[in-house]
């Protein structure tokens, strides 16, 4: 218990002749720690904040925190992760060009092992995280535009699926149920993901279990997901071959250069995964559907949460729209 104690005293110090000594920001990235983002929750565009939806968070998420988050910062690799391997046999996920929509389909399961949900007892998260949640399986059909525009303004991210990965696997924004920085609060498995009450298994951040041969090399990396408006998401490297960070994008985390895009160079916005919050989508940035998921005095344009299902970029689950509900657990 003393171990953790220092373990937790000392996150992003140094001991100076029996001293700490707060070391500055860049140095405390350059040793894995992470900015917590807690409170980086905005109601309009902004960088290194998730302009969000709702400005309400009724709980959920992880029961307390652990050694690893302490004051402004947090450490990954001191975070447990739950325990298991399960694999999913039947994971599907197909995407396809018809006329100028992009249309993905698939089963709600990651084609990658997960951890064994709901969190047993005897697992070492269960102490921080008891997820009583299942992973289910149920069709996912997601039609998005082929060729994703601008929006004249940015829109707000909803709870819930903001995207899906090429691994079958929906990507959520970076708040869990309480509005806090889901990957310091939340623990996931040891591919980064987690259900939620639902049986939607998903994504905060990066995945380890994504590949992104392309930015191990050194190069722009490989896309790795569609985000709800049409644009791709792609890894955390750019075209200087060195790591992005939330400081090199945009308030929607994002930016416009060339890239591959369906087997083609071209200059087209798109999204990163980084390291640091918000992660994964701070904001919409291209042209989406009306969606009900909206703050008072904010009319957001999410893709894929409308209840027209004639509209187009929506998303099914039998018997429903999904993107209303949040990470609450219970």
């Amino acid at each position: 218990a003393s171990g953790l104690v220092r373990t937790t005293f000392l996150v992003g110090f140094i001991l100076v002749a029996g001293h700490a000594i707060q070391l500055p920001a860049d140095a405390q990235e350059t040793i894995g720690l992470l900015p917590l983002g807690d409170g980086k929750i905005s109601s309009a565009p902004e960088k290194g904040s998730v302009f969000a939806c709702q400005s309400r968070f009724g709980g959920g998420g992880a029961q307390r925190a652990g050694s690893w988050i302490s004051g402004s910062h947090w450490n990954p690799s001191a975070k447990p992760v739950v325990d298991g391997e399960v694999r999913w046999p039947n994971a599907r996920i197909t995407i396809s060009r018809e006329g100028d929509r992009r249309i993905i389909r698939g089963n709600n399961l990651p084609r990658h092992p997960t951890g064994i949900f709901p969190i047993g007892r005897g697992d070492h998260a269960f102490q921080y995280d008891r997820n009583p949640n299942h992973i289910s399986e149920r069709d996912v059909v997601l039609s998005l535009p082929a060729d994703p525009k601008l929006a004249a303004q940015p829109s707000c991210v909803p709870m819930g699926m903001i995207g899906l990965a090429l691994s079958g696997t929906a990507i959520f924004n970076a708040l869990d149920g309480m509005g806090r920085d889901a990957p310091a609060h939340e623990i996931q498995d040891k591919c980064g993901g987690h259900p939620e009450r639902s049986g939607q298994y998903h994504y905060h951040d990066q995945s380890p279990c994504l590949s992104d041969p392309a930015g191990a090399a050194g190069r722009h990396s490989d896309l790795l997901g569609y985000v709800l408006d049409g644009f791709g998401i792609y890894g955390p490297v750019g075209e200087d071959g060195k790591p992005i960070r939330s400081a090199d994008l945009d308030s929607c985390h994002g930016h416009g250069h060339p890239v591959d895009w369906d087997a083609q160079r071209q200059t087209i916005y798109h999204y990163h995964f980084t390291a640091d919050y918000p992660y994964t989508v701070g904001c919409f940035r291209g042209i989406a559907l009306q969606t009900n998921t909206a703050r008072p005095g904010i009319t957001p344009m999410a893709a894929g949460v409308s209840t027209d299902r004639e509209t187009g970029g929506l998303l099914v689950y039998p018997g429903r729209a999904v993107g209303r509900r949040s990470d609450r657990r219970r």
